[in-house]
């Protein structure tokens, strides 16, 4: 088999590499993968920002946001002015199958969308609580703490969709309309709380790894500029497994590895399951935008936590999710 060839007038180079140490894959395995799935990523990343992890040869994955220089003419880009690095970052925008092959090609292995799509930089599509089980845990905690997110989201009215991360944990998308982002920041702050307080034995709210006495992380952070793994995005894991869309009432027959860049071709076809899955955009409530103000920030009730335990020499572990 050839390992050179072009599709789309897109030169894809060194096909028979393996994609990175225990991916169990080769750069065509994810090259073929992507192609067939093409229009349903698209549909995921359409018009948000991009950023992607990339496997190169004999160096550690990073995380690109800036296109690099060569980034052909015919790759659609965007400036978004980022608040943290005080910088304007250029984008890419995944819009189309020659793009997303040309990510193929450069070994963009995960893809990283912002909750956004420009220009309405400051109106998310999506509310979402990202569940990280704790270090050893397995994949049944991370289901217990889905239903209590999910009993939680009734409580106010609303409906979700999960998918898993193509890690350890799960992802729950939430299709939000008429609210910004500090709305959907206060409110996703708020929902984590309240699935918290359904069951504290099994979930919890601490942004620092310490706190949370072997339960699973409700993580409220992805919020703003944030991103998440797109849904059918593949992971840097063992075996190179997929986030995927899974029905609630099936979550607890599924593992994470059931869904790699060998199985899910297969497993869908043209479907698109994710957007048949997730429910029509809804009002986010009131009541917890509200409830939302009286819930300090994650990451600075961390930070302050932190300086306090420093001050009395203490050393601290402040990380956000890993799934």
């Amino acid at each position: 088999m050839a390992t050179s060839e072009t599709r789309d007038g897109v030169a894809l180079t060194n096909l028979d590499e393996q994609l990175f140490e225990g991916a169990g894959a080769t750069k065509r395995d994810l090259v073929d993968y992507l192609d067939a799935l093409h229009p349903q990523v698209i549909v995921a990343l359409r018009d948000r920002p991009l950023s992607v992890i990339r496997a190169l040869r004999g160096q550690k994955p990073f995380m690109q946001k800036n296109v690099p220089k060569y980034t052909p003419d015919w790759v659609a880009t965007t400036p978004v002015w980022s608040a943290a690095s005080k910088r304007e970052i250029t984008y890419a925008l995944c819009n189309d199958r020659r793009t997303l092959l040309w990510f193929a090609n450069q070994r963009a292995v995960e893809f990283h969308p912002t909750l956004f799509r420009v220009p309405d930089t400051d109106v998310p599509t999506h509310l979402v609580l990202d569940l990280d089980p704790p270090e050893g845990g397995d994949f049944r905690s991370v289901i217990a703490v889905a239903d209590l997110v999910r009993q939680a989201l009734a409580d106010v009215g609303l409906a979700g969709a999960v998918k898993t991360s193509g890690s350890k944990g799960v992802h729950v998308f939430v299709p939000v309309t008429e609210a910004d982002t500090e709305q959907v920041a206060l409110a996703t702050r708020a929902l984590a709380v309240r699935a918290e307080a359904l069951d504290p034995t099994l979930a919890t709210t601490a942004f620092i790894k310490d706190d949370r006495e072997g339960k699973v992380f409700l993580d409220s952070t992805r919020v703003g500029g944030a991103s998440v793994a797109a849904v059918y995005s593949p992971r840097l894991r063992p075996g190179t497994p997929v986030s995927f869309p899974v029905a609630w009432s099936a979550l607890a027959d599924v593992t994470p590895a059931d869904f790699t860049v060998r199985t899910v071709p297969t497993l869908i076809g043209d479907a698109d399951p994710w957007t048949a899955l997730l429910p029509a955009p809804q009002p986010v409530p009131a009541e917890l935008v509200e409830q939302g103000r009286t819930i300090p920030a994650a990451r600075a009730q961390a930070l302050h936590e932190r300086l306090r335990r420093n001050h009395r020499g203490e050393g601290v572990d402040v990380a956000g999710s890993q799934s």
